[in-house]
Formats: structure tokens, C-alpha cells, sequence
């Protein structure tokens, strides 16, 4: 199904630059085009999560369908701003890119290991408190490493979604719930309401 959503989203993106090129006000060779045609193929995965979990779709074919192609949806569109709006040219964004998956495969890959070796630092950290704080900080230092190398936040945010299943594949489900409670409570509505914050009305409303 995750092979099918990429699929999806690349058709997706296709019949965005082609209904781009038929407005007569926008270009895919300029920025608002290339804007507004990534635009059309995200997901807001975000806004789709609390709705699945509030109506018991988690674990269902629905829901399951939701989670693979709404991944795509967000993180598709994150990589493509990256590399076709980015102000740098597109081999240096491709090399942060490359660093940055560098740094989150070994922050996977090591965790997993001291794991399955049953490393005594693992198994203090593996307790239920403990583990939050660090997912916490995980989440926050990814984040802080998207925002140095000038990404967008929300890729920090899926690489430690992607690094916690890694080192946890059969998941945790009194650790999900109490990340549950941070992110539904806390930071998903903050990030919503900051990045809110962020549009600049009266522009808008100058140039629709």
C-alpha cells in the first residue's frame, strides 16, 4: 500500500503541473507555479490523524489507507519544496538532504542495536518516562537540525516518527499513548496555530 501511495503521489503531482500549465496565470518554470502545483498534491496529515483516531479507523483497511498515502502526501510535497524552492542550488540541497538522512540512519541504527544487544543504558532508558523525555528529545533535536539546515520542521518531525518505529516496530502502546497526549494536546495544535501565524494576510489580500 506505501508502494502505492508514492505511485499515487507522483500521478498527483503530474496532473498538478499539467493543470499549472493550463492557468493562464501561472508558470511551472517560476516559483508561485511550482507553489501552487506542490500545494495541490499535499496531504495534511496532521489535520487527517486525530479525526481517524477519534473515529476507531486505526488498524482498519480506511485508516491504514489513510496513514500510507497521507505519508506521501506530507512528506512528497516536504522534499520537493526542498529542492525545487529552496534559495540554494539543488546540489547543495541534495547534500544537506544526504547529511541529514545520514544523521537520522545513525540515529536509528544505534539505539536498535544497543536494543537487541540488551545494552544496560537501553534498558534504563526503555522505561516509560524515560523513553518519552527522550522521544521528546529526539523529536526536538531533529527538528532543531531541520530548521539549521534551512528544511522544513515538518521532516524533522517524520524522521523521528521513522526513527522511533525503527528502534520499535512492534510499537508501544503506553508509550504511543502519553506521545499521543504531548502532540494531540500540545504541539500538533501549537504547530497549526505558529504556522497560522505565519501567512501574511494583507499580502493575500493584495494579490489573491
Amino acid at each position: 500500500q506505501g508502494k502505492k501511495g508514492l505511485a499515487t503521489w507522483i500521478v498527483s503531482m503530474a496532473i498538478a503541473l499539467v493543470l499549472v500549465l493550463l492557468s493562464p496565470s501561472l508558470s511551472v518554470s517560476h516559483i508561485d507555479g511550482l507553489a501552487v502545483a506542490i500545494a495541490l498534491t499535499t496531504t495534511a496529515l496532521g489535520t487527517l490523524m486525530p479525526i481517524i483516531k477519534e473515529r476507531d479507523l486505526e488498524g482498519t483497511p480506511v485508516g491504514g489507507g489513510i496513514l500510507s498515502f497521507g505519508t506521501w502526501g506530507e512528506l512528497c510535497p516536504v522534499l520537493a519544496m526542498a529542492l525545487l524552492l529552496s534559495s540554494r542550488s539543488e546540489w547543495k540541497t541534495l547534500l544537506i538532504l544526504a547529511v541529514f538522512v545520514l544523521v537520522c540512519v545513525i540515529m536509528a541504527i544505534v539505539p536498535a542495536k544497543a536494543r537487541r544487544g540488551g545494552h544496560r543504558i537501553y534498558r534504563f532508558l526503555a522505561t516509560s518516562q524515560a523513553f518519552v523525555r527522550v522521544t521528546v528529545v529526539l523529536l526536538i533535536g531533529l527538528v532543531t537540525v531541520s530548521a539549521v539546515f534551512q528544511l522544513d520542521i515538518v521532516l524533522g518531525a517524520f524522521a523521528a516518527g521513522f526513527i522511533l518505529r525503527y528502534v520499535i516496530p512492534e510499537g508501544d502502546h503506553e508509550l504511543e499513548s502519553k506521545l499521543d497526549a504531548i502532540g494531540y494536546g500540545f504541539l500538533i495544535p501549537a504547530f497549526f496555530v505558529v504556522s497560522g501565524a505565519k501567512i501574511d494576510l494583507a499580502g493575500v489580500g493584495e494579490n489573491p
